[in-house]
């Protein structure tokens, strides 16, 4: 038997995709590694706090809205379950994920304990476990960045403990030295568990410390896990590294030593002594199941699969990716690599594939062509949606205005690519401006544009609506709307009339 669609793994994308194509009729099978589903989450976070928040009382009623702040709930089941009915903690507890994920996997197609050990295509996919083969037309991988990603030339990385499996019992560092390479959350998470045990600790890195609130990548530290920098600051034994590892070695004595390579002191180099070294540097895709007739392309340090704008590998035709590993896409620059963004992802995955493969047009909904109509459709539109405040700068929505309809969430490099034609189009997003990323929020004495101050919109950097009109590929015009506090984008002469005058020059010039 083939099957149309094999999914590799049931975390949340491949959960959700299958949820997706059981209510298209899509005949498909989820393989899972593990017993249940989200077994990643049973193990990470190591310390079991989750970092993407869940915000239950927003005092809106109205369900897309309240998915800006609901970080973990996936799309395309029941209405009513909903993450916040398993946590009301803004940061909840890994393993009421794991429950949700568990309930959300009831009735779906997923067969638990086959591990993947093999994908290979002739003529079509053959997925081999250890004790079953499966045949598919196209194979979609939700299986994350399961492995642990070690940076290349450190010697001596391999005698360090890794993250993946060093023992989180702060005890067990009681009066100890401890390095931690990373500069990420998972670094800071490690610090912060063991502040109150180690005598010393310090974050090592070649890089930077990039804040969450600075940036808007929710992937750089975030504020639950920064506590680490005021013990550093306020001189409790504790430091940040700002430089490069050059050798790891081990002490006759017992411990470690490293020789460290400062980024911006006068002293060049210097030697280190510590009892314990934590390697914390994050995650890579694991690609070691595929044989040479499906081995995909890697990408950003062969740390990801390389994708299309169709979550499709740029090497191997029908092999598709959902999930973190989409992240590939927008690495560092929005917000794939979680579920609060590869969510919508997942769903765009399965209209794409609904469009390509079983001749089924992206969704619509009728809109008049006239510039106030589609100006009403566009404000009402961004005011509540959650999937282009979730995922800025990558999904957007769009007016063909050739043949005037309203379509929602389209990933913006498929409409470049010509994923919905050559015609002329709008298209919505909201985005951050440029150099966004270089101001200090909370420093008053930088200038910043006037609050619905429409003349101005377009230096804003603050996220904000984007309305472009596109044909073929190429931006043939732009017109932002202006910032406002409570990102309430409505006021008839700030927000409305600028983008209707818009609207209306667009269509006398364009169609």
């Amino acid at each position: 038997m083939t099957h149309e669609y094999v999914i590799v793994g049931a975390g949340p994308a491949g959960l959700q995709l299958s949820a997706q194509f059981r209510r298209d009729g899509r005949d498909h099978v989820v393989l899972e590694a593990g017993p249940t589903a989200g077994t990643f989450f049973r193990t990470y976070p190591r310390h079991r706090t989750l970092i993407s928040i869940n915000k239950v009382h927003t005092g809106s009623a109205d369900p897309e809205f309240n998915l800006r702040a609901d970080w973990n709930s996936l799309l395309g089941g029941d209405p009513a379950e909903l993450f916040g009915r398993y946590s009301t903690r803004y940061f909840p507890a890994a393993d009421d994920l794991v429950r949700y994920l568990t309930d959300y996997s009831r009735d779906l197609p997923v067969i638990y304990n086959q591990r993947v050990a093999r994908v290979s295509h002739d003529r079509e996919f053959v997925v081999t476990t250890a004790d079953r083969t499966f045949r598919a037309r196209r194979v979609v991988v939700a299986t994350g960045v399961s492995r642990l990603y070690l940076p290349a030339g450190i010697p001596g990385i391999e005698l360090c403990e890794r993250y993946d499996t060093f023992d989180t019992d702060p005890a067990s560092f009681t009066d100890q030295r401890v390095l931690i390479i990373g500069k990420g959350n998972s670094g800071f998470e490690t610090a912060d568990a063991l502040v109150e045990r180690a005598a010393v600790i310090h974050v090592a890195g070649p890089h930077s410390v990039r804040l969450a609130w600075q940036t808007h990548y929710v992937g750089h530290l975030r504020a639950v896990n920064n506590n680490f920098l005021d013990t550093y600051q306020l001189k409790s034994q504790n430091a940040v590294l700002d430089g490069t590892i050059e050798q790891i070695s081990r002490r006759p004595e017992g411990g470690f030593r490293i020789r460290f390579r400062y980024a911006r002191t006068v002293e060049a180099t210097r030697e280190i002594e510590y009892d314990r070294i934590i390697v914390c540097t994050g995650f890579r895709f694991d690609a070691s199941i595929f044989d040479e007739s499906a081995r995909p392309a890697l990408a950003i340090e062969d740390r990801f699969p390389a994708q299309t704008s169709a979550y499709e590998s740029t090497n191997v035709p029908g092999l598709y990716f959902a999930g973190t590993v989409t992240q590939q896409r927008d690495f560092k620059k929005s917000t794939s690599g979680f579920i609060h963004g590869f969510r919508y992802g997942v769903r765009a995955l399965s209209k794409i594939l609904n469009q390509r493969h079983h001749g089924v047009p992206w969704p619509s909904r009728d809109v008049d062509g006239t510039p106030e109509a589609i100006t009403d459709a566009i404000i009402a539109r961004i005011n509540v949606t959650s999937a282009l405040w979730q995922q800025f700068a990558v999904l957007a929505d769009v007016v063909p205005l050739t043949a005037p309809s309203y379509l929602e969430e389209v990933p913006v490099a498929y409409l470049k690519d010509g994923g919905l034609g050559d015609g002329p189009v709008l298209a919505v997003t909201l985005e951050y401006g440029p150099g966004h990323d270089q101001v200090d929020p909370f420093d008053i004495t930088v200038p910043r544009i006037a609050e619905n101050d429409a003349a101005a919109a377009h230096d804003a950097s603050y996220l904000h609506p984007v309305v472009r009109l596109y044909r073929a590929g190429r931006v043939l015009a732009a017109h932002h709307l202006a910032e406002n506090l409570e990102n309430h984008w409505d006021l008839p002469a700030v927000h409305h009339q600028p983008l209707a005058q818009f609207v209306k020059s667009v269509l006398a010039d364009h169609v």
